[in-house]
C-alpha cells in the first residue's frame, strides 16, 4: 500500500521534536504540525486494495457510477495528491504535498457529492498532479512540473522522455480513456452529455485576496458556461469571475479534448479552496450546484442544444478564414 516513506516521516518527526525542544516551537504548534503529518499520510494512502494493480492502472482513476441517460459526466482532475510508491513524494517535504501544487483542496469530496445528488457518472483521477498533470495536453511543457508555485520538485528534475511516456501510459492515458468511455456511454444512449469539470483556486495570491468564491472558465462554446454563470451571478451570497483566475483557452487540456474536439457543451467550475475545506461546506457547494446545473439540464429552451454535438472550435487553434468571430462575453 502506497504510504509515505519510513524516512521521510522519520526526518519530519524529528524536527519536529527538535523545535520543541529548542522552544523554537509551541506545543500547540508542535501537535499542529504532527497532526497535518498525519493528513498528509492519510491522503498518499491508497483507497481501496480491490482499485490497485501492479502496473498502477486501475488506481489512476475512480468511477463514480451514474446514469448516463441524464446528459452529464463530471470530471475532477485534480482530485488527489497520491504518488505511486516508487516515487515517495518526489523529494518534496511531506507538507507541500498538502498545498494546491499537488492537488486542489476540497474538489474529490464536493464531486462526489455532486455526482450523487445529480445521480450522473463523475471521473476521478487518483494521482498528483506533480506526477504528470491530466488537465495538460501532452505537448504543454507543464505537463510535468519541475517547479510549482516556488517549490522545487527533485524528482521531475531529471525526468527524460522514456519516463513521461511511462507516467503516461500508466496513469495520463487510463484516466482519459475512462472520461472517453463514459462520454460513449452518454452518447449510445442517446443523450450526448455536458461535461462539467471541478477545480478549486488558492484564496490569495501573492499577498492579495481573491474576491470571488466561483468563476468559470471556457473558450468558444457558449452552451453551457453562458447560462451557468447567468444563474450563478443570482445567487444572492456569493461574487462570480468569468475566466480568472485562470482562462478556460488551454489548447489541449481536458476540457478541450473531451469537449471541444468532441463537440460536447462544457465549462469549467472553480471554487475558492478556503469555502470547501471542510465537509459540511463541501456538501453545501455540491448542493448548491446540482440544483443549478439540474435546472439548466432541464430548461426547454437550453436543454435540445445543449445534447448536441457541435462543433465551435477554440481561441487556442489557428484563425481560419471561415470562423465566426468569438461569443461575447458578459
Amino acid at each position: 500500500m502506497p504510504v509515505c516513506t519510513d524516512s521521510a516521516m522519520g526526518r519530519y518527526i524529528r524536527k519536529t521534536c527538535r523545535f520543541r525542544a529548542m522552544g523554537v516551537m509551541s506545543a500547540p504548534g508542535a501537535w499542529r504540525c504532527l497532526r497535518q503529518l498525519i493528513i498528509v499520510r492519510g491522503m498518499l494512502e491508497t483507497v481501496e486494495q480491490s482499485q490497485t494493480d501492479t502496473r498502477g492502472e486501475a488506481a489512476s482513476f475512480e468511477l463514480l457510477a451514474g446514469d448516463p441517460t441524464r446528459g452529464c459526466v463530471i470530471v475532477c482532475d485534480h482530485a488527489s495528491n497520491w504518488l505511486p510508491p516508487a516515487y515517495g513524494s518526489l523529494g518534496l517535504e511531506l507538507d507541500e504535498l498538502s498545498r494546491h501544487i499537488a492537488y486542489d483542496i476540497g474538489v474529490a469530496e464536493v464531486t462526489q457529492n455532486l455526482s450523487q445528488l445529480m445521480g450522473v457518472p463523475a471521473l476521478l483521477a487518483r494521482f498528483s498532479r506533480l506526477l504528470i498533470d491530466p488537465n495538460r495536453g501532452f505537448d504543454d511543457p507543464t505537463l510535468i512540473m519541475q517547479l510549482s508555485d516556488g517549490a522545487i520538485v527533485p524528482g521531475n528534475a531529471n525526468v527524460d522522455a522514456a519516463e513521461i511516456e511511462n507516467r503516461r501510459a500508466l496513469y495520463y492515458q487510463p484516466y482519459h480513456d475512462a472520461i472517453d468511455a463514459a462520454i460513449d456511454q452518454a452518447i449510445a444512449a442517446g443523450r450526448p452529455p455536458i461535461i462539467v469539470s471541478i477545480h478549486s483556486f488558492t484564496d490569495s495570491w501573492r499577498g492579495r485576496q481573491r474576491p470571488w468564491q466561483v468563476t468559470v472558465l471556457w473558450d468558444r462554446d457558449p452552451r453551457l458556461p453562458v447560462p451557468l454563470l447567468e444563474a450563478l451571478r443570482l445567487e444572492p451570497d456569493i461574487v462570480v469571475g468569468e475566466n480568472v483566475p485562470y482562462s478556460g483557452e488551454l489548447k489541449g487540456d481536458c476540457l478541450y479534448r473531451h469537449g471541444t474536439q468532441r463537440g460536447l457543451a462544457h465549462a469549467l467550475i472553480e471554487i475558492r479552496q478556503d469555502l470547501i475545506r471542510e465537509p459540511a461546506d463541501q456538501r453545501e457547494w455540491a448542493e448548491r450546484l446540482a440544483r443549478i446545473l439540474t435546472q439548466l439540464l432541464s430548461r426547454p429552451n437550453l436543454a435540445p442544444e445543449q445534447h448536441q454535438i457541435q462543433y465551435h472550435g477554440s481561441n487556442t487553434d489557428p484563425i481560419q478564414a471561415d470562423d465566426e468571430p468569438s461569443p461575447n462575453r458578459g
